[in-house]
């Protein structure tokens, strides 16, 4: 009890809330994009539903966060998972009227969980520091933000209504992050020490230019590139059914 009145305790709750928001922008776009094919209803169940899992996930995930983010391939398959994620966000989801609502509602939340599992892991060590070892104060923070998070992602649901671009952006920086995340791999890291690149801080450098914006770049590319393809396929293929 001593601890929920102490000015460090309040301190270590405005920062844990203050770095979520900042943490959890790439978050609100993956649930704004999941949910948006769903009828109005389940948007908003998919998006409360999918934020709060998500924020208990990311408790437990912080938890176990040095431990977690030291297994070396973890980065490396998250990253490829993001990938798929932000391609299969970029083709629409057209023809599904014979899947019942229910488990479209659970498809949804699904890929939220699964893209904010893999986007949590370089976030969670911000988290852990932030509550300075505090459990009560970790898992207060993280509550509190759930209406921050489901807010974020209602507004940029209804701006991606009325500019459609938004949902191309949005699978562009889930790409970002994957490019960051893979390149960062505790794996990759002898390997790419032997191609000359040096290590700074643990970032990855090659004639003074940092590997992680680059591999954030090409994967913002790739997404949008290959999304932007298949969903052009799926487009065409679908006209003549419907003609």
């Amino acid at each position: 009890m001593e601890e929920l009145v102490s000015q460090a305790f309040w301190l270590g709750l405005l920062k844990i809330i203050g770095v979520n928001i900042i943490l959890s922008g790439d978050n609100a776009v993956v649930i704004a994009l999941a949910a948006r094919s769903l009828p109005a209803k389940q948007q908003t169940q998919a998006i409360v539903w999918g934020s709060a899992a998500a924020i208990v996930m990311r408790v437990i995930l912080t938890l176990f966060a040095v431990a977690l983010l030291t297994l070396p391939w973890l980065k490396l398959v998250g990253s490829l998972l993001l990938f798929w994620i932000g391609v299969k966000l970029l083709i629409p989801e057209e023809g599904d009227d014979d899947i019942p609502a229910s488990d479209q509602l659970l498809s949804a939340i699904k890929t939220i969980l699964i893209a904010d599992l893999v986007m949590s892991l370089d976030n969670v060590i911000a988290v852990a520091a932030a509550a300075g070892g505090s459990v009560v104060l970790l898992i207060l923070g993280l509550a509190i933000s759930i209406p921050l998070v489901i807010f974020g992602a209602t507004l940029l649901l209804k701006l991606m209504e009325r500019y459609p671009v938004i949902i191309t952006i949005g699978a562009g920086l889930i790409g970002w992050v994957a490019g960051e995340m893979l390149i960062t791999d505790s794996a990759l890291t002898g390997w790419l020490t032997g191609l000359g690149v040096q290590f700074e801080n643990a970032k990855p450098y090659v004639g003074g230019w940092n590997l992680e914006y680059l591999c954030g770049a090409l994967g913002v590319a790739f997404v949008v590139a290959l999304g932007s393809w298949l969903a052009k396929r799926k487009s065409q293929e679908a006209k003549p059914a419907n003609s």
